[in-house]
């Protein structure tokens, strides 16, 4: 217990700066940062399998928010609040079905491919999205990317004291990490940060006027969009729910502890509801914080809860943070998600499957050109996987060989209704080739799944050997086929009781 009340306060020195600056770059005002990095950690606490896990706002799952609702409605804007808290009602909701119908492991049917190149072109984005915080300018509601450029490409514009906290920023954060993974650098930044900013009455952007209040729950949402936002929630609660499934198996083989993905994908949905119904936005699980929570002693769940509780206490006071450059946070967040643009993973997916590459790549382009509507750029590349694995499977490769009058045929690959044309065209070419065979050996060690399909284009093909006087015989039928084969071929495999 004391060690969890320790590391939930650790964490929520770093929760309170990050959830402001996620919040601005899901377009939302700052205030309801804090809502969610409140509400979020209590309710998810409450079944949560790691005893590590921190959930509130994350990078990425902001800027898939700014993609979702920016399509429906200004930035910023009392309709723009009101959609993000209905999507992170949604998303909770996907979560909480996929949970309670045991299907967490769904999250993993996001290839590696897919996930490398989304993240890697997220990450790019955004940086280039607080590169107007940093550098004092103003920003767009379209490509970061675009907003970005256009930016640097007009220095006259920037705000040199915006400029130097950011830089200050990052430089103490940088040195900071090299003091200790557990050293509060964030916390301590943002109180010199505001510190220095009334010193020498910084004229520069700064987060503005915050509400002290607590949050307000309300139901009344506009639930007439959610045709809209199904789609994005759900790319969302699948594409979100990959960081913390992620970190909590990690954890939960490093220190040897049983890891449960239903129950997370179920507290990750009373999260995102609860921030949902309380003016927040969606909310997944933090690499960066959850490793935090780890180091600095947390033994339970319950240190989430804590890491919510002291965000909540902080409400009234979040006045204190009205002057602190935005430039501040923006650097936050640059440093926060700069490992998220892994070339070098890109680099080794293309030394080890080409095609698995491309898909990769492709992802990678889409999500940069189509931004803020990234979530597109997921479905394209669940379709290239997909279309990928497919093209993969569809080829079975048949090794043969003689022996005297035997000819012996070894295919490889998944036989099931997609493949079977190709192998029974395969084996009756080989079958007319070698004529002078006499007897037939088919060894089945090197097929994979089998379904019914496949299973009756073997018997077809053997039949047609039979027919024409050649002995037949099956070899090495896996051990996973014997009772489909076995009941389609019961003379050469005597289907298993």
């Amino acid at each position: 217990m004391p060690r969890d009340v320790v590391a939930g306060i650790s964490v929520a020195f770093v929760l309170v700066p990050q959830s402001l600056a996620y919040a601005q770059l899901a377009g939302l005002p700052p205030e309801h940062g804090l809502y969610a990095a409140a509400l979020a950690p209590i309710a998810a606490a409450f079944v949560a399998s790691s005893p590590y896990l921190q959930t509130g706002p994350t990078a990425i799952t902001s800027l898939l928010v700014l993609g979702a609702v920016g399509a429906h409605a200004p930035a910023g804007g009392a309709e723009f609040i009101a959609l993000a808290a209905l999507l992170a009602v949604l998303v909770g909701a996907w979560r909480l079905l996929l949970g309670l119908v045991r299907g967490g492991p769904l999250a993993y049917l996001m290839s590696q491919p897919v996930l490398l190149g989304f993240t890697a072109a997220t990450g790019l984005l955004i940086i280039a999205s607080q590169l107007p915080a940093v550098l004092g300018g103003s920003g767009g509601s379209g490509n970061p990317l675009l907003t970005a450029v256009e930016l640097l490409r007009e220095p006259a514009t920037w705000n040199v004291g915006a400029v130097a906290f950011a830089l200050v920023t990052v430089v103490l954060m940088l040195v900071g990490r090299r003091i200790s993974p557990l050293f509060p650098a964030v916390f301590l930044i943002v109180i010199a940060a505001i510190a220095v900013s009334a010193l020498i009455g910084f004229s520069g952007p700064t987060v503005g006027v915050l509400p002290t209040g607590l949050p307000e729950f309300s139901l009344h949402l506009p639930w007439d969009q959610v045709p809209a936002l199904l789609v994005p929630s759900l790319i969302i609660a699948l594409v979100g729910f990959a960081e913390p499934s992620a970190v909590a198996r990690r954890y939960a083989a490093a220190d040897r502890h049983n890891w449960n993905p239903n129950r997370e994908m179920i507290s990750q949905g009373l999260a995102n509801v609860a921030a949902g119904f309380g003016g927040g936005f969606a909310v997944g699980g933090s690499f960066s914080r959850t490793a935090l929570n780890r180091l600095a002693g947390a033994r339970t769940r319950l240190s989430g809860a804590i890491s919510g509780v002291a965000a909540l206490a902080f409400l009234p006071l979040a006045g204190l943070l009205e002057t602190l450059p935005t430039g501040v946070l923006g650097a936050i967040v640059i440093v926060a998600v700069v490992p998220l643009v892994d070339l070098r993973a890109m680099r080794h997916l293309w030394a080890s499957s080409r095609p698995q590459a491309m898909v990769g790549l492709v992802t990678f382009a889409l999500t940069l050109a189509l931004a803020p509507r990234v979530e597109r750029a997921v479905l394209v590349g669940i379709g290239l996987a997909t279309v990928v694995h497919l093209w993969r499977e569809l080829h079975v490769t048949v090794p043969h060989w003689t022996d005297g009058e035997t000819l012996h045929l070894q295919p490889r690959g998944v036989l099931f209704f997609a493949s079977a044309p190709a192998l029974e065209e395969t084996f009756t070419r080989l079958l007319a080739e070698h004529a002078e065979a006499q007897r037939l050996v088919v060894h089945c060690d090197g097929l994979g799944r089998i379904d019914l399909t496949g299973a009756l284009a073997l018997r077809a093909v053997l039949d047609d050997a039979l027919a024409a006087n050649m002995e037949v015989e099956l070899r090495d039928v896996p051990p996973h086929a014997c009772r489909i084969i076995g009941r389609v071929l019961p003379a050469l495999v005597p289907p298993p009781r």
